[in-house]
């Protein structure tokens, strides 16, 4: 296996790139110029030390707390509860969200051995509490796994006196967040309903 096919087969592992793509990604970066090359090799070398999480949120940053956390313009009384940190942008992009994020880094899920304990649940009561929450968004994928994750969520902020909604139909079952696009999103967000 020489250098470009080793290249494409470390492409090709990343999520939705296929051999082809890799390969086309691979023969690209075989013509582009060493100064691209460098920057972008750099940035990958770097993205490790200068991208970490979110002490209070969970979301990627690069300052800890993030923007997002540390924006006091913020509705801090509103706080949407989302799977992975790559969410947030997500919501963020939608331009509908004005509040704060709680990311929980994945879902309940039995088979994979991921139980509420492994989520941090009560991080998300503390911050509740802390930020005076009146309202928690569950932004959870509409799965199997992150509809019993919210059902779980709505069991346990029922001892809470926080309303518990949920993002509304528009995203598609089965789907990811990441995927959706602008509209769908505003749109589920306008229409979220209680549980």
């Amino acid at each position: 296996m020489n250098a470009l096919d080793e290249l494409a087969e470390s492409f090709s592992r990343l999520p939705g790139i296929g051999k082809k793509s890799a390969m086309r990604i691979s023969n690209h970066l075989l013509k582009a110029d060493q100064t691209f090359l460098e920057r972008f090799a750099k940035q990958l070398v770097e993205l490790h030390s200068r991208i970490h999480q979110c002490s209070e949120c969970g979301a990627y940053t690069e300052t800890d707390p993030c923007a997002i956390c540390s924006n006091p313009l913020r509705e801090r009384n509103l706080l949407c509860v989302v799977e992975q940190p790559q969410d947030v942008n997500t919501i963020e992009n939608s331009g509908e969200f004005r509040g704060i994020f709680h990311v929980l880094g994945g879902l309940i899920s039995p088979l994979e051995g991921i139980g509420p304990d492994q989520l941090p649940i009560g991080k998300l009561i503390e911050r509740i509490k802390k930020e005076n929450v009146t309202e928690v968004i569950i932004a959870t994928n509409p799965t199997v796994e992150g509809d019993t994750t919210a059902l779980y969520l709505q069991q346990i902020l029922r001892q809470t006196d926080v309303k518990v909604s949920r993002l509304a139909s528009g995203l598609p079952v089965g789907g990811d967040l990441e995927y959706a696009d602008k509209l769908t999103l505003a749109r589920s967000f306008r229409g979220r309903i209680s549980f």
